[in-house]
């Protein structure tokens, strides 16, 4: 009998000692928490950029009417600032694409909810006023992707009133002049997901021919070439996972480049990791509000910032902060 209790005794223990290790393996901190709620009507696939660490958001659908506000998040504060005498000076719109070049922002192309645009617009923080700029000398269209890098901005990629694209265009402030590059290569697609680590921008996700694509590219501008990179869906010896989507938020801390959310037929609240040494990408705690695409990303400092966005007929005001444990 004291035998068969000495034997109970110790199974209790060493059930008690995995039970402990397995808190300790999921004991890891947030990565998530709440930030401060963006203060402007609840919204989705609004565009933003990023100067002198204020993130500017523009416009957007409320569900019900497409808008022309603008704000701006100050870290500093934690606190959201609408530019009052600077609401958009065009058609209201939404996805449209932005960029930031040389202190100044620009918003152009878009759906107004009659037709795809094309006209360009540049914001000066210094006078908060905006100006027209040439128009983009592509098809007019939404869905697209922008980036900034080597002085110039870049736009390309959406879909149009003939279909989806994959044309590329950059614009010099210098000259007020577009002039084509290089198409990506491979499929067309719209909703597609960009980010720039350092001089290098990444393009991958989207759809096409209602297909979720799985490829993935960098660009060189100074070649004016596309490079093709590891596939964001892989099942191999080293990697399993499925990263295709549309609609997915991004931003880049450090060397690293993260998407959150989108959709790929469901709505996501994962959150990825891309690591540009090694060409993949690793999982991380999923975004601890509502799932959602089409919100906004940005990053301040070590940071990562996702607000906005839609699940459904639900727009979303909430704002959540992403501190990686690695």
């Amino acid at each position: 009998m004291r035998k068969k209790l000495l034997n109970i005794s110790l199974i209790a223990l060493m059930l008690l000692m995995v039970a402990g290790c397995k808190k300790d393996e999921d004991d890891e901190p947030d990565e998530w928490t709440a930030g401060s709620d963006f203060e402007g009507i609840p919204r989705s696939a609004a565009s933003s950029f990023t100067i002198d660490g204020r993130t500017y958001i523009v416009g957007g659908f409320d569900g019900e009417k497409r808008l022309t506000d603008m704000w701006y998040y100050d870290s500093s504060k934690s606190n959201w600032f609408r530019v009052i005498a600077a609401d958009f000076p065009a058609k209201a719109r939404n996805y449209a694409v932005a960029f930031a070049l040389d202190g100044k922002g620009y918003v152009g192309t878009g759906a107004d909810g009659t037709e795809a645009r094309s006209d360009f617009y540049q914001f000066d923080p210094a006078t908060s006023k905006w100006t027209a700029i040439a128009d983009f000398p592509g098809e007019a269209r939404y869905g697209a992707v922008a980036f900034s890098v080597k002085g110039k901005g870049f736009v390309g990629l959406g879909t149009s009133t003939n279909g989806d694209l994959k044309d590329f265009y950059s614009y010099s402030p210098e000259t007020n002049a577009w002039t084509q590059t290089a198409s990506l290569p491979g499929t067309k697609r719209a909703n597609a997901f960009t980010f720039t680590i350092g001089q290098t921008p990444y393009i991958g996700g989207g759809r096409n021919n209602g297909i979720y694509l799985g490829d993935f590219w960098n660009y060189d501008a100074a070649s004016d070439k596309w490079n093709r990179l590891n596939d964001i869906y892989r099942d191999d010896d080293s990697y399993t996972y499925n990263l295709s989507r549309e609609y997915a938020a991004t931003f880049v801390l450090q060397d690293k480049g993260y998407i959150v959310g989108g959709s790929n037929g469901q709505i996501s609240g994962s959150t990825w990791e891309y690591i540009p040494s090694i060409d993949a990408w690793e999982e991380h705690q999923a975004l601890y509000g509502s799932a959602r695409e089409a919100a906004i990303g940005f990053s301040v400092g070590n940071q990562g910032y996702v607000t906005t966005g839609r699940n459904g007929s639900l727009r979303f005001d909430d704002m959540w902060i992403f501190t990686p444990n690695n």
